[in-house]
């Protein structure tokens, strides 16, 4: 008789756990790669900082004595909105990244490897997250060089700055599609401004909505970006401050911040991602 054996074969469990794996390791390996290249040309960051802290002296400054806020110094009810705006353009970066990668052929090497399909996308924005980090850091100590201060503790601070962070994730899948559309870095930053310029500037960053005309006050309100910056103030601000400012109770403006992330991570990182697996 012949003794015969049989190879072992992959579960379907351990084969979508080998997958996972990969995708991550896959995921990994281009977060490094884009945190590398801020690495070697560190003008990227530096001048990305540059406008953020220009918005903090101007506002401060030069508009601030004009701005009246019941109840809340105007620095303290600025640098929340400040935060967002860093956060908001930040994401423009993603978008311009990708397009620099596909001018330059690098998307379709990418593609040509045995990788994720997703690594390149979610790697390029999880990179700028974590460049988000040390930018939100920064404009917390321009902040405080110009009077800002929180008065509720470092873990709401932490809070605070979650939101922001899962925001600019959220909000790096927009204009990351935005780049896989136009594959030009130039025209990247040129189409991504009539979309970002509503956002940072018809919401409640600077100034209170209700002196908005009606008909831009309710999109003032409740767009991602307001909503967010409510409940960074909620978070931070001294106790009351927030009843002044007629905001809703810090709960419902966490989860709303949370769910307007989620909402858009749910609808533009599936199409982002269709969108790479058809570039040409």
């Amino acid at each position: 008789m012949t003794a015969t054996t049989s190879e072992p074969t992959a579960t379907p469990t351990t084969s979508r756990r080998s997958g996972l794996l990969d995708a991550w390791s896959d995921t990994a390996t281009i977060v490094q790669r884009n945190l590398i290249t801020i690495r070697r040309v560190p003008q990227l960051l530096v001048f990305s900082t540059i406008q953020p802290v220009i918005f903090v002296l101007m506002f401060r400054y030069v508009f601030g004595g004009s701005i009246r806020i019941p109840g809340v110094p105007y620095v303290d009810y600025l640098m929340p909105g400040i935060f967002a705006q860093t956060i908001a353009f930040g994401a423009i970066n993603t978008g311009i990244g990708l397009a620099d990668d596909m001018s330059k052929g690098l998307i379709e090497r990418f593609r040509s490897l045995p990788m994720a399909r997703s690594a390149v996308l979610v790697g390029r924005t999880m990179a700028d997250v974590l460049r988000n980090v040390f930018v939100q850091a920064l404009m917390v100590a321009v902040g405080f060089l110009v009077g800002f201060r929180f008065h509720q503790g470092v873990l709401r601070l932490g809070l605070a700055f979650a939101l922001l962070l899962f925001l600019g994730f959220a909000l790096s899948w927009v204009f990351g599609l935005v780049g896989l559309f136009t594959k030009n870095p130039e025209t990247t930053q040129a189409a991504a401004f009539p979309v970002m310029a509503p956002l940072v500037f018809a919401s409640n960053a600077f100034v209170d909505p209700k002196y908005m005309p009606s008909w831009l006050r309710g999109f003032a309100r409740h767009e991602p970006l307001s909503v967010t910056i409510s409940a960074v103030r909620r978070l931070i601000l001294t106790p009351g401050q927030g009843n002044l400012l007629g905001l809703a109770s810090t709960r419902t403006l966490v989860v709303q911040s949370l769910v307007w992330s989620i909402a858009i991570v749910a609808v533009f990182a599936p199409v982002a991602i269709a969108r790479y697996r058809k570039v040409d």
